[in-house]
């Protein structure tokens, strides 16, 4: 089982907090210090919408210009958006044997995930 995210965000924070009370252990994939490679990215378009995966109300959204925002608009504009600003990612995202569990973070979501 794997987290990615970034080690900073507050929602990675709550996520692997919830993970540690409950004893679950994760490997963590900072992307800010281990990066992003293409294939993951891809591999996460290809089982969740690039409008779940691109975080639209964080700071690095907010800073893209209108020409960029509107530029995104498939996948392939998705994943290199999210080569070149990994930031843009919603975080953090549970992965397990290359199988997308959930992106975000909801202590309910997580809960039925690990049957708890």
């Amino acid at each position: 089982m794997k987290l990615y995210g970034i080690a900073n965000c507050n929602t990675v924070k709550k996520a692997r907090d919830w993970l540690t009370q409950h004893d679950i252990a994760v490997e963590f994939h900072d992307f800010k210090k281990h990066g992003l490679s293409a294939e993951l990215a891809q591999r996460w378009l290809q089982q969740s919408a690039w409008e779940k995966l691109i975080n639209r109300s964080g700071l690095t959204w907010r800073g893209l210009s209108e020409q960029q925002k509107l530029a995104i608009t498939g996948n392939a504009a998705a994943l290199q958006l999210m080569l070149d600003k990994p930031s843009i990612i919603k975080r953090p995202l549970l992965e397990q044997d290359g199988r997308l569990l959930h992106v975000g973070f909801d202590a309910a979501a997580y809960g039925e995930i690990f049957n708890l």
